[in-house]
C-alpha cells in the first residue's frame, strides 16, 4: 500500500487534467451512499464535525475496464482550529481494490479534498462562467483559497485575482504566495466594491450569515459557493438565489445539506425545479448551462465521494509505477 504524502498529491495532478478527469468522472458516474455525518460535541468550544464518505465504481483515471476501486474518506471539520494555526479541515483517503478490497493507498485527505473541490468548482464554471471572465473575487483565505485561484484560472482567462478575508493580513499573504507563483494577486479591501466588479466570485467560507450580496451583483456574474456544508451555513442571500440561475454539484447533497440552497427552499424563494442542473447533468449534456452574456449564474457545491475517487484514481495511477 502507497503512503501518499500532500507533497506528493501536488506532484501528480494539475488543474487542467483534474478538471478533465472530473468531468469524465461525473459523465461515468459512480455508486455513492449517503455520506455519514456526525457531531462530535466538545466541552469547550465550538463541535467538531466527523463526514464519512464511500464510493466505488468500475471507472478508473486509465479509461480502461477493470475490476475499478474502492474509495472512503474522513474527515474532521474543526472550527476552532483557526485559533491555534491549524487547518479546519483534516483527513485521509482509503483506497481499495475494487475487486479484492485490498488497500492501494493512504492518501493525504486534506491534500486530495483541496485539489478536488477547486477543480469541481473549475470544472462548474467551464459551463457557466463567460469565456471572456477575467477578474476573480476569492472570498475567504483559508487552505482552499489558493487552489480555487489557480483553479479557475486553469479554464478561465483570468488575469486580475482578489482575495477578500475578515482578516486583511491572511488575504495579503494568500496573494503573496499567488504572486510568486506567477498569478497577478493582491489583497481585497472594499468588499462589496469587489462584488460588483468581478466576473467570478468564489466563496469558501463557514459564515452563517450571508456575504454574497445579489444586489451588488453586475449582469454576467458567476458565483461558486464552496463554504457552507450544513443547512445553518450560507454565503448568498436571497437576492443572490433570486436573480442567478442555481446550479448544484449534485442535487442530493445539496438540496440536504448546503444551507445556501435548503434555505431558499424552506423559505419559497427558491423552487426545486429552479434549480437548473447539477454536474451530473452537464456533463452528460443533458442540462443547459450559461445561456448569455448578461445571465448571473450561481454554482452551489457541498462536495461528492465520486470527485475523492476520481482524484484518489488518478494520484494513484501516476504514483504506483
Amino acid at each position: 500500500m502507497l503512503t501518499i504524502s500532500a507533497a506528493e498529491v501536488d506532484h501528480a495532478l494539475t488543474f487542467p487534467g483534474l478538471v478533465e478527469t472530473l468531468r469524465t468522472a461525473f459523465r461515468e458516474g459512480a455508486v455513492q451512499p449517503v455520506r455519514h455525518h456526525h457531531a462530535v460535541e466538545r466541552p469547550d468550544g465550538a463541535a467538531s464535525t466527523l463526514l464519512l464518505m464511500p464510493a466505488w465504481t468500475d471507472f478508473n483515471a486509465a479509461g480502461t475496464s477493470s475490476g475499478g476501486h474502492i474509495g472512503v474518506k474522513i474527515v474532521t471539520v474543526s472550527p476552532d482550529n483557526n485559533a491555534i494555526g491549524k487547518p479546519a479541515v483534516m483527513g485521509l483517503y482509503l483506497l481499495l481494490d475494487g475487486a479484492t478490497g485490498e488497500p492501494e493507498a493512504l492518501i493525504d485527505g486534506q491534500r486530495l479534498t483541496q485539489w478536488r473541490t477547486a477543480c469541481a468548482s473549475a470544472l462548474a464554471a467551464s459551463y457557466l462562467a463567460r469565456d471572456d471572465a477575467s477578474r476573480l473575487l476569492v472570498v475567504g483565505a483559508g487552505a482552499l483559497s489558493p487552489f480555487l485561484a489557480k483553479a479557475h484560472s486553469a479554464v478561465r482567462p483570468i488575469k486580475t485575482i482578489r482575495i477578500w478575508n475578515r482578516t486583511p493580513a491572511n488575504a495579503e499573504k494568500v496573494a503573496a504566495d499567488l504572486r510568486a507563483d506567477g498569478f497577478a494577486a493582491s489583497a481585497a479591501t472594499d468588499f462589496d466594491a469587489e462584488l460588483g466588479e468581478a466576473d467570478i466570485v468564489s466563496s469558501a467560507t463557514i459564515t452563517t450569515t450571508p456575504l454574497i450580496k445579489g444586489a451588488l451583483l453586475r449582469p454576467g456574474t458567476h458565483v461558486d459557493l464552496v463554504g457552507g456544508f450544513t443547512p445553518t451555513m450560507r454565503e448568498s442571500d436571497d437576492d443572490a438565489i433570486a436573480r442567478a440561475r442555481v446550479y448544484v454539484d449534485t442535487r442530493s447533497g445539496a438540496t440536504k445539506e448546503a444551507g445556501d440552497i435548503v434555505q431558499p427552499l424552506a423559505s419559497g424563494v427558491l423552487k426545486p425545479d429552479a434549480i437548473v442542473a447539477d454536474l451530473h447533468e452537464l456533463a452528460r449534456g443533458q442540462g443547459e448551462g450559461r445561456r448569455s452574456a448578461d445571465e448571473i449564474t450561481l454554482f452551489k457545491s457541498v462536495g461528492a465521494a465520486l470527485e475523492d475517487l476520481a482524484a484518489g484514481i488518478a494520484v494513484y495511477n501516476a504514483l504506483k509505477a
